[in-house]
């Protein structure tokens, strides 16, 4: 067996990715390109002199509030927006434990919809909504998470994974600390929306189309910062924020790789029209099985073929025709509230759930 690494070593090497004051406030001012805004010269450009001083500052959150007793470091400056969505997340596992009626989260994962350049609703909400009519006739509460709304809907963002975890996971925080991020303009994040509805569900399915033999672009994105739900550091004040050094300390000095989600049920329901959904199906499955949920069953995982090598003009029509793919959601979205109704009764064993793995990451 291989030693542990006594010394900690962060290494650098990235390019500089500063902006000169000019290049700066050029991309600020680009925002507001209509000419709507040519009146308002003078005082944009006092905005974007402001913007420029807060980017040179590096003011990544300018509201801040003393963390409190309850962590590590009692005197630190936690950020206002990070405790308020740590806030929602403790209300929604109050709800998770605690209501009487069991919560479904179904989320489309497909980027299309009528309000933007495609024009059309996609065949995933379609199917979605097939889901949900199954649901709610069984007196389930049901939540949708239409991530196709990050085309669609003004302010409706989902940054990028800034991959600290891979520096150490206790400087990947619990929730996501990275956003936001008002010195980069990195704002109007949705993940603090989304991760309580994560929390609060008792069952997920997932409904999304194939993108180039992947996960839609919105799907992965959400995906990715559900990282620090699995093995994440829930007090930021260890790491004194993002101080590397300390979290690779931390996690040689053993770290506990808690899972925020485990034991919640899912099912995944894929489809393309040439190939990929297979393998995409796998890989989203295999996904939330590594973050600690659990298979509804065999018939809550679903890969179909809809309209195989026809014209994309007529993608719904082939829907409309394919009712057995629209049965076997109905049979997908039973079979999730089936195994939900017979874990809350106690009547479900996730067996080796319980066992200490011998390998946490």
């Amino acid at each position: 067996m291989s030693k542990k690494p006594t010394i900690v070593e962060v290494k650098k090497g990235s390019p500089s990715s500063r902006l000169e004051r000019a290049e700066f406030e050029a991309r600020f001012l680009s925002q507001f390109a209509d000419p709507l805004f040519s009146g308002l010269s003078r005082e944009l450009r006092a905005i974007a002199a402001t913007a420029w001083d807060a980017y040179h500052g590096g003011r990544k959150a300018p509201r801040t509030r003393k963390a409190g007793q309850e962590f590590s470091d009692p005197d630190y400056a936690l950020s206002v927006d990070w405790c308020d969505a740590r806030d929602a997340i403790r209300a929604a596992q109050q709800r998770y434990h605690k209501q009487a009626s069991a919560r479904i989260l179904l989320i489309n994962g497909s980027p299309r919809n009528e309000h933007t350049c495609p024009n059309e609703v996609s065949k995933s909400l379609r199917l979605i909504d097939l889901a949900r009519a199954e649901l709610t006739t069984s007196g389930v509460e049901v939540d949708i998470l239409d991530l196709s709304r990050v085309n669609s809907e003004y302010g409706r963002n989902i940054h990028p994974c800034k991959a600290c975890f891979s520096t150490a996971p206790p400087l990947c925080h619990w929730p996501c600390s990275c956003y936001p991020n008002y010195s980069l303009g990195q704002t109007q994040d949705w993940m603090n929306d989304i991760y309580p509805m994560w929390v609060a569900a008792h069952g997920v399915m997932i409904v999304t189309p194939v993108h180039w033999f992947q996960v839609t672009s919105p799907l992965k994105l959400m995906m990715d910062r559900l990282v620090c739900a699995d093995g994440g550091n829930p007090d930021p004040t260890r790491t004194q924020g993002k101080d590397a050094v300390l979290a690779k300390q931390i996690e040689l000095d053993g770290w506990h790789y808690e899972q925020q989600l485990k034991g919640r049920l899912f099912s995944v329901v894929v489809h393309g029209d040439v190939e990929g959904a297979e393998s995409v199906r796998r890989s989203i499955a295999d996904w939330l099985r590594a973050i600690g949920l659990q298979s509804a069953g065999a018939a809550g995982e679903l890969d179909r073929m809809i309209g195989y090598w026809k014209p994309y003009a007529t993608n719904h029509a082939e829907l409309d025709m394919d009712t057995a793919v629209q049965g076997e959601v109905r049979n997908a979205a039973r079979t999730l509230l089936g195994a939900v109704l017979a874990q809350r009764a106690g009547l479900m064993a996730d067996a080796g759930a319980d066992l200490d793995a011998p390998r946490k990451k």
